[in-house]
């Protein structure tokens, strides 16, 4: 054979085998880039599932919104990274215990497990689940805490490497591997979420870790937005409950002005709040004797406004054919102590009147004293009665102290009873209205009445109050002697 053919042969054969290797080459490199295509894409489909997830369980207003929650964050977490299990552990109130919250079943232990819990497992399969399920961990223990405190992500290849796990059964931890990351939203640190490995797995790689990463964002955003919509509901519900107690409370006020013969009455509550801590009260004691009741409890919102609930029905309960106001008071004070905080305490002043009568008796149990307005005299007097507040003594003082005192109204004098809400609201320098401008403003309308009076008052304390919230309740009682 001619040497050139020869040549030319072997180099033709030699550029096909070439040729055929680079094909076989670039075939496997497309069926890689298929292949990671493929990887790719169904990790993208998790993802997508796992906020579709998240969003769905968001718009859910079920009262189970929270545990779903929880259970859609674990188990999309473990499918998204494709790890045997994941966990879920939230900072209670106090923001020093991490609670777990949900585990899914396969995920290995992330806290130690002491020896005496696994042996006792042999036995009982349920003692590990109940130990995970119940034991809350320091927030500033181990890959948890630092976690938290440094916003990271962690990664720990072998827990039972880690000295945070020196003292647990080591065989349980042994070969796990886990990345923590920590839950955070806006500047609240809200827990943390984990995926692990048991040691039959492959490694976590470091697109598992920038995956998880993401997850945990998400799950973060989630959790906080979760925590806004709840907190959101609760303070709904609060305000229609003190809505409700600020109805009732209105019902217990009297419907309007009593009716007796040679007295003219007059009442006014204006709460600071939804609901009160002032009350009074009118009510008939037999035919021609009638009740008069103003009380202020210490403090404000919902405790003082149950304590003023129960002080009405104390006081009227015992007032029935009793014509002398120390005597109810000191049954009222007596029942009343035994039910009442030792920080709190009831001022109250009680007087009966009589139809046709000018005479009133009065007790007063430490309230401001009533304010007596003299026609004649064109003066205001205040009453200065012995007592002290109710709640404060169970008794072997307050009995000492209390008495009636009787006071003598003429045609036009005027009885102004108030609680402190009244002299003490404040304008924007931070100065009381004070007894003073009560005086006058009880003395400039008395002539008109007693529903001038309370009415002239409530617009002085306005005007002088200007755009300063009141602050507390205000509640007068007027009775003016025809």
């Amino acid at each position: 054979m001619n040497p050139g053919i020869f040549i030319l042969l072997a180099f033709s054969t030699a550029s096909l085998l070439i040729l055929a290797y680079i094909l076989r080459s670039q075939s496997g490199i497309i069926r890689q880039l298929r292949n990671q295509r493929d990887a790719i894409e169904i990790e993208e489909h998790r993802m997508f599932d796992f906020l579709h997830g998240l969003g769905e369980t968001l718009i859910k207003e079920d009262s189970t919104q929270t545990t779903i929650l929880h259970r859609t964050i674990v188990r999309g977490a473990a499918v998204v990274v494709d790890t045997h299990g994941a966990a879920l552990y939230l900072l209670d109130k106090t923001g020093n215990r991490l609670v777990p919250q949900y585990q899914s079943e396969a995920c290995p232990p992330l806290i130690p497990i002491p020896p005496h819990i696994t042996k006792q497992a042999v036995d009982a399969p349920n003692t590990l689940g109940s130990y995970l399920k119940l034991t809350s961990i320091g927030s500033e223990w181990g890959p948890f805490g630092t976690a938290l405190s440094t916003g990271q992500p962690q990664f720990i290849e072998n827990l039972s490497e880690d000295k945070s796990f020196q003292d647990a059964d080591l065989e349980c931890h042994q070969g796990v591997s886990v990345i923590v990351a920590p839950l955070i939203y806006g500047n609240k640190k809200l827990g943390i979420l984990a995926v692990a490995n048991s040691s039959v797995a492959d490694p976590f790689t470091k697109n598992d870790f920038d995956v998880f990463r993401s997850v945990a964002e998400q799950s973060a955003f989630a959790l906080g937005n979760a925590i806004i919509h709840n907190e959101a509901a609760e303070k709904r519900r609060l305000d229609e409950e003190l809505n409700t107690a600020s109805e009732v409370q209105r019902i217990l006020l009297p419907e309007k002005d009593p009716e007796v013969k040679g007295y003219r009455i007059a009442g006014l509550n204006v709460p600071a709040r939804l609901v009160s801590g002032d009350y009074f009260d009118f009510f008939e004691i037999d035919n021609t004797h009638l009740g008069v009741v103003i009380a202020d409890v210490s403090g404000k919102g919902v405790p003082a406004s149950l304590i003023t609930a129960m002080c009405r029905s104390v006081v009227r309960a015992n007032s029935s054919g009793k014509l002398s106001p120390s005597e109810v008071l000191s049954r009222a004070n007596c029942q009343l102590f035994p039910d009442i905080r030792e920080d709190m305490f009831i001022s109250l002043a009680y007087l009966v009147l009589e139809a046709d009568n000018s005479v009133i008796k009065l007790a007063r149990a430490g309230h401001d004293p009533p304010l007596h307005y003299k026609a004649v005299e064109k003066s205001v007097t205040a009453v200065q009665s012995p007592g002290i507040a109710i709640g404060i003594d169970a008794g072997n003082v307050f009995d000492k102290v209390i008495q009636d005192e009787e006071l003598k109204l003429l045609p036009g004098d005027i009885l102004l009873l108030h609680t402190d809400g009244v002299n003490e609201a404040t304008n924007q320098h931070g100065e009381e209205f004070g007894l003073e401008r009560l005086y006058q403003a009880l003395t400039s309308a008395a002539p008109q009445g007693a529903t001038a009076v309370i009415e002239s008052i409530r617009n002085a304390v306005e005007e002088f109050a200007g755009n300063v919230s009141q602050n507390d309740d205000i509640t007068l009682v007027a009775l003016e002697k025809c």
